[in-house]
């Protein structure tokens, strides 16, 4: 009997874990015709983490940070190993500000970039995909989230 309760026990805690790591990353941010699949950071802890630590982005593959409301977010290269393009959005997808090839930073006190309009919504890329594409301001990105 012990051991059947066991096995339920470990069966649900799997579904469990399951589920949440399915519930983090589920979205596409497409421009024209090119979509990047997005792994989303949504809770303080996820958008603190973001892209650190990260050896390789696949070349379609990015990172979409959901805030709660626009605002002035900054973002900073610490403790991430890859160059990026890091897009801001406005509520309804719109390109209002973008930092293209931001470096890794290795330094205790590195930059932070500021956008100079209020955005909801930020992408960061592969550094490259915004010359690319051809992503400027006032393009519109879908979000499908």
């Amino acid at each position: 009997m012990r051991f059947l309760l066991s096995v339920v026990i470990l069966g649900v805690l799997f579904v469990l874990v399951f589920v949440l790591a399915m519930q983090r990353s589920a979205g596409e941010a497409c421009y024209k015709d090119f979509c990047f699949n997005v792994e989303l950071a949504r809770t303080k802890e996820e958008r603190e983490r973001g892209l650190m630590y990260r050896e390789r982005l696949n070349d379609n593959a990015g990172m979409l940070f959901i805030f709660e409301k626009k605002g002035m977010h900054g973002f900073w290269m610490k403790n991430t190993l890859i160059p990026l393009d890091i897009i801001w959005m406005d509520d309804d997808g719109t390109v209002v500000y973008i930092k293209e090839n931001a470096k890794p930073c290795k330094r205790v006190v590195c930059p932070v970039f500021m956008p100079n309009k209020k955005a909801k919504y930020v992408l960061e890329v592969n550094a490259g995909k915004v010359k690319e594409l051809g992503i400027k301001l006032g393009d519109q990105i879908l979000l499908k989230i």
